[in-house]
């Protein structure tokens, strides 16, 4: 019997400096089971790059030309709702990083960081995880709050694990600690956050926590007072 290939994660550069997207597929390259599959510079470039490739990720710059990256984006995850966005920024300035997360990012990284930091990064995504400080998090959320509930339609087709699941991303636990609370292994959550994204047709855990909240599934409130407790 032939040994089972695994599929790689396919990734698409955005940024409209040429040697940081050299500097970053030389990088990404030496990882086995990456694959870069394409490069832009702006912004329109990028969406369109997105409908024809698909990508699982999309690496972009904070600061896109052509098209904010904000609106990149949002029509960058109307393309392809379940492939993730990356973000690499010098900017720590909470309320445009909120911005973008909103907009659709599944995370952050400074541009600062050390190369196995992107790597890691990048396969904490993959497997739902959500690259952010928790900080951002109740920000974010107290955010969204904000916004009118509306019906909830989706939830109904989630299992009761599988809400369980998503109720505890919300307060801020990792795969392990959701693992090490419901007594369950690593590859079981990240299997069941593979069946609420494709349910939810999202491509994070953020994102899907935020729809949750945005339809009254999830009260931002309450779960940003659990978080704050167990943080304490």
């Amino acid at each position: 019997m032939s040994p089972q290939i695994k599929q790689k994660t396919t990734i698409l550069l955005a940024n409209h400096y040429h040697m940081v997207r050299q500097g970053t597929r030389q990088l990404l390259e030496l990882e086995a089971d990456f694959e870069v599959v394409g490069e832009t510079v702006n912004g329109l470039d990028t969406v369109r790059l997105v409908r024809e490739l698909k990508p699982d990720l999309v690496v972009m710059e904070a600061r896109m030309p052509g098209l904010n990256t904000v609106e990149a984006i949002k029509r960058v995850k109307a393309e392809h709702p379940q492939g993730a966005v990356l973000i690499l920024t010098t900017y720590e300035e909470e309320g445009y990083v909120a911005e973008l997360l909103r907009a659709g990012a599944a995370g952050y990284l400074l541009k600062s960081a050390y190369g196995e930091e992107l790597v890691q990064t990048i396969r904490s995504i993959r497997a739902g995880e959500f690259v952010c400080n928790q900080g951002m998090m109740q920000k974010l959320m107290k955010h969204v709050a904000r916004g009118q509930p509306v019906a909830l339609d989706f939830g109904e087709h989630l299992t009761r694990r599988e809400t369980e699941v998503l109720n505890l991303a919300a307060k801020g636990m990792s795969n392990r600690d959701i693992a090490s609370y419901l007594g369950l292994t690593e590859g079981t959550v990240k299997g069941y956050f593979v069946n609420i994204f494709g349910k939810m047709v999202v491509g994070s855990r953020i994102e899907a926590v935020l729809e949750a909240i945005r339809r009254g599934w999830l009260n931002a409130e309450d779960e940003q007072g659990e978080q704050t407790r167990r943080l304490r």
